[in-house]
């Protein structure tokens, strides 16, 4: 049986083999080929979506998250706090309460999807919701880090992008290779950072002969690697690539030099109709944010920035009932109200239909 990413990849993990593992069986997530939207293209890239989404809490997160609550468990650790724009709260929460230890979350006032919010309160975190953004929270973590015994389970602890990692490895089982293009959407760039991390580890074991071009893209109102610097005010409907000061900063830049890839922005109104594409044309159901990978996937295979042929990967990071209230709001699939009468049912199919 399945037992979770530690036990998978143990032997790629820098844990004590007595830890008690904290696990929900996370990782082992689909990679799923995109052939209605590869062959809309028309450039014959052979193009997959990672879909981390279908975690046990609904995202990437819980691959780092499963690593860094069995070390802070290990290390004697009581209680773990995190500031987030809801994923990394859902996730540390969730394993939080596995572990029987306490979960203190810091968030933005209005600045997180009520899906991912409900994921910490239900798991008994503490939250508490701060007048600022995800930086001034990050802050805060930090401070009160300094001054008291909690451990950060952000992606500024090692041991998170440790486990992060572990999608390279799972990617590369599956292909029997690496891709020649990862693209991916980078918010706080922990992501990016660990796909960089595993990719270069099977590359040194010799699993793996070349590893992929690294592709990362951003929201336009939250893009300081495409700006070159932090933003002090991100604006963005992606919620979890709503952060101007990525704390993973230089090693996102590293990645990318690295890997000679690139990163790029992209609107709102254009990650919404990727979103609804995804959902429509290929049944996945992913929140805003991961739609930027696939949004900036398509464009560098139109322009030939990605040479036709290629193989790629998205990472989808997150699933899209995490953000309900967004989807809905952009739908354009009609709910028709009519009486409970077989008439009126098959007027309705067949104005639909005609």
């Amino acid at each position: 049986m399945y037992t979770g990413i530690i036990d998978r990849y143990r032997d790629y993990l820098p844990l004590r083999r007595q830890a008690r593992v904290i696990s929900l069986h996370e990782g082992n997530t689909p990679l799923i080929r995109l052939d209605t939207i590869a062959a809309q293209l028309n450039r014959g890239v052979e193009l997959y979506a990672k879909f981390e989404g279908l975690n046990p809490t609904g995202s990437f997160k819980d691959r780092g998250m499963t690593v860094a609550i069995t070390h802070a468990l290990d290390e004697g650790s009581r209680a773990v706090i995190c500031a987030s724009t809801g994923n990394t709260s859902a996730s540390a929460a969730a394993y939080a309460a596995r572990a029987g230890i306490r979960c203190f979350v810091i968030i933005p006032e209005g600045k997180i999807a009520l899906g991912k919010l409900a994921q910490a309160m239900m798991h008994g975190a503490v939250v508490i919701q701060i007048a600022g953004n995800f930086d001034d929270g990050m802050r805060l973590v930090k401070e009160v880090a300094e001054q008291t015994s909690l451990t950060i389970v952000n992606s500024i602890n090692p041991f998170r992008l440790q486990g992060q990692k572990t999608v390279s490895f799972e990617i590369s089982d599956a292909l029997g290779r690496a891709p020649d293009y990862h693209c991916l959407p980078v918010g706080n760039a922990g992501n990016i950072s660990a796909h960089w991390m595993g990719y270069s580890e099977y590359l040194q074991k010799g699993v793996i002969d070349a590893p992929p071009v690294m592709c990362g893209y951003q929201a336009a109102g939250a893009a300081p690697f495409v700006l070159g610097h932090k933003v002090d005010q991100p604006e963005t409907i992606a919620t979890a690539i709503r952060i101007g000061n990525p704390q993973s900063w230089d090693k996102a830049w590293d990645a990318q030099k690295r890997s000679e890839g690139w990163f790029d922005k992209f609107s709102d109104e254009e990650i919404l109709q990727t979103q609804g594409l995804l959902a429509q044309r290929a049944g996945i159901f992913c929140e805003p944010a991961s739609a930027v990978a696939l949004a900036g996937a398509m464009r560098d295979i139109t322009t030939a920035k990605i040479p036709a042929g290629s193989c790629v990967v998205c990472t989808l990071t997150g699933h899209g009932l995490k953000d309900p209230d967004i989807a809905i709001k952009q739908s354009r699939a009609p709910m028709i109200k009519i009486n409970a009468e077989l008439n009126a049912v098959k007027k309705a199919i067949l104005d639909h239909l005609a």
